[in-house]
């Protein structure tokens, strides 16, 4: 009896294996993928043990070059060096525009004071967005009064790269947004193809896929609910339902933790019409930022690679 039992455990295990076994399905794709360059060619900073109201603007790296993120010159730098799409924030102003900023107060990053959106864009355009940058716990802060940059509005940004495709993050779970930003690509049509996504807050990022036809949009419960059902259920080849339709973020870190990963893997979600993000550890906005961590991308990839450091990844991968 325990003979039959573990001739029945080695049966299973061995089918279990061979539905999931990677080398057994070709790549999903021929190698083109697309670089997602979040905030732009922007100053990087330490992200271990960071929480919601860190200032990050106070933990920068020693600085490399003089850009700044969401800003014109960032996202030029970004598309020069390979990206595809870039991912920038905004926040709806007391004027009725958009501001690309990051952050929900203005503290951090400059020399002003309060809530972003309880500013207009004049006001916000006014403040000097590098005050706040420091590299050496406050000794020096080497952007203060330098940066020729100005907070832009999103219609800037659209009438600047018109040709360029940008991930947008809603910043607040107010679902306002989203009509606001649906009513102006509404007045102008041809700044919709400059969407390539929205993410962020819940709430908008789902109003804005009910409001424009086929619009993408991703969110961190979205992305918990797909990869916590495929561990659950993957190991048979069933995609859950909360897998299907949609763009998913996968933190390279954990991409071993899934069924079939990676050519099996990516094989379902794209006939499920879901496109995969990898991103690099940590979870969150970690990206694949080194050239060592871009050994995690696999043969034959064709999703999209989020990176933090475009000006590294983009010509090491090509791009440029």
């Amino acid at each position: 009896m325990i003979r039959k039992i573990a001739f029945g455990l080695i049966l299973l295990g061995l089918a279990l294996y061979l539905v999931n076994a990677s080398w057994l399905a070709s790549p999903s794709g021929d190698g083109e993928y697309t670089i997602i360059s979040h905030r732009g060619v922007h100053q990087t900073y330490d992200r271990s043990d960071l929480k919601r109201d860190t200032c990050t603007a106070s933990l920068i790296h020693p600085p490399e070059h003089s850009m700044l993120e969401n800003t014109i010159p960032s996202m030029e730098a970004a598309f020069a060096a390979g990206a595809t799409v870039v991912e920038i924030d905004i926040h709806p102003t007391t004027d009725g525009r958009f501001a690309v900023f990051h952050d929900w107060t203005v503290d951090c990053r400059t020399n002003g004071t309060g809530v972003t959106r309880d500013h207009s864009l004049t006001e916000l355009k006014a403040l000097d967005i590098g005050y706040g940058y420091t590299a050496d716990e406050g000794k020096t802060f080497p952007f203060r009064g330098k940066a020729r940059e100005t907070v832009p509005s999103l219609e800037e940004v659209f009438k600047t790269f018109p040709d360029g495709q940008f991930l947008i993050n809603f910043k607040s779970n107010d679902v306002t947004e989203a009509d606001r930003l649906h009513a102006l690509l509404e007045d102008h049509p041809s700044w919709r193809p400059r969407v390539w996504g929205v993410y962020g807050g819940a709430a908008p990022t789902q109003q804005m896929e009910k409001l424009v036809p086929g619009m993408r949009g991703f969110t961190t419960a979205d992305t918990k609910n797909c990869v916590k059902a495929y561990v659950a259920l993957g190991w048979s080849g069933y995609v859950p339902e909360s897998c299907r339709h949609m763009q998913v973020l996968v933190p390279s870190n954990y991409a071993k933790w899934l069924w079939g990963w990676p050519n099996r893997f990516l094989k379902r979600m794209a006939d499920h019409d879901t496109e995969v993000v990898l991103a690099g550890p940590p979870k969150g906005t970690g990206g694949l930022d080194t050239l060592e961590q871009l050994e995690f991308i696999p043969d034959g990839f064709s999703g999209y690679i989020w990176t933090n450091k475009i000006e590294t990844t983009g010509p090491a991968l090509g791009k440029n």
